[in-house]
């Protein structure tokens, strides 16, 4: 999952990127309310935490340009703006959380993760796929009870396509976000965590849709789709 940062206080974006990477995320980072309005509205993140009191454009009225345009990305408000009014004026806005400073960076992580888990239609921790589960706090993986080690990024892809169980999702969307910004992408390691993750969980597991991408098909939900692995 990918996060943007959109804070100018270059201690504070770093620190809470830190965490945010520690529990998995991929995390860029911008100071500019040019460059975070743009970015927001052609890049596909997963949650952006915005800081209201950005230089060159404030937070809110980036919110509210993204609102307009249909950019739909969950955002995490972060302001020491904490009047109730302000509050009001950001929800409002377009906001789907709320923090005031100072906070502690792991109520953001968390609340990152809850704002994933909610806009993806997921309304606890713990993502269930058959017998294999995902519990979003801890990043432990269990299939069917026996603990599972994966490396960091058989994590990211195998969450991300946790997260959008029963839907196909191609190489270019998990590059997207599984991968910061300035990281060096290459599809070919994809193909090779998806190897992995096989070998790992089992080759039935993540089907390959020709021509499509990826797929990890619940068996327990209705509209699970079969597919041949390639």
């Amino acid at each position: 999952m990918r996060v943007l940062i959109a804070e100018d206080e270059v201690r504070l974006a770093e620190n809470l990127a830190a965490d945010l990477v520690a529990a998995g995320f991929a995390v860029d980072i911008s100071g500019d309310g040019e460059d975070v309005a743009y970015r927001g509205a052609v890049e596909p993140y997963d949650v952006v935490v915005l800081d209201l009191g950005l230089p060159s454009i404030d937070g809110l009225n980036i919110l509210k340009q993204w609102r307009i345009d249909g950019v739909k990305v969950p955002v995490l408000i972060l302001t020491a703006r904490d009047t109730w009014s302000e509050r009001i004026k950001g929800i409002d806005a377009g906001a789907d959380d709320y923090v005031c400073k100072p906070f502690h960076t792991g109520e953001v992580v968390a609340r990152v993760r809850a704002l994933i888990r909610r806009s993806k239609g997921i309304a606890t921790s713990v993502i269930s796929v058959g017998h294999l589960n995902l519990d979003t706090t801890t990043g432990i993986v269990t299939n069917d009870g026996e603990v599972i080690k994966l490396t960091a990024f058989e994590l990211k892809v195998l969450s991300y396509l946790m997260h959008n169980k029963n839907r196909s999702v191609s190489r270019t969307e998990l590059i997207e976000h599984v991968y910061a910004q300035d990281f060096d992408r290459d599809s070919n390691t994809i193909e090779v965590f998806v190897r992995r993750l096989r070998k790992k969980l089992g080759a039935d597991l993540i089907q390959t849709q020709r021509g499509l991408g990826y797929i990890l098909n619940d068996p327990n939900a209705p509209t699970a789709q079969y597919n041949a692995i390639d």
